[in-house]
């Protein structure tokens, strides 16, 4: 899937992260196992720290036992960033 970079910049104007750094995560998301929690922890660690907010270890679990047990919702990632959502 081809992202433009309008895409990159309303994720920047809402979290701050550059095309770059995610780009990299991207690359760190190929290399890891995503049903493996240690990998998701240290991916949502790296996503808190860069985008600068805090992360309870509650909603950290409920994030892994989301992507390990299949439950994340599907649909337009573009919807993801849109005001109302």
């Amino acid at each position: 899937m081809q992202l433009s970079d309008s895409f990159f910049d309303k994720i920047k104007k809402k979290t701050n992260v550059d095309k770059d750094t995610l780009i990299s995560l991207a690359g760190k998301l190929n290399e890891g196992n995503m049903k493996d929690p240690d990998v998701l922890k240290d991916i949502i660690g790296s996503l808190s720290r860069i985008t600068g907010k805090e992360i309870s270890k509650e909603r950290e679990e409920k994030i892994i036992n989301t992507i390990v047990n299949d439950e994340v919702p599907t649909g337009k990632i573009e919807n993801m960033f849109e005001k109302n959502s």
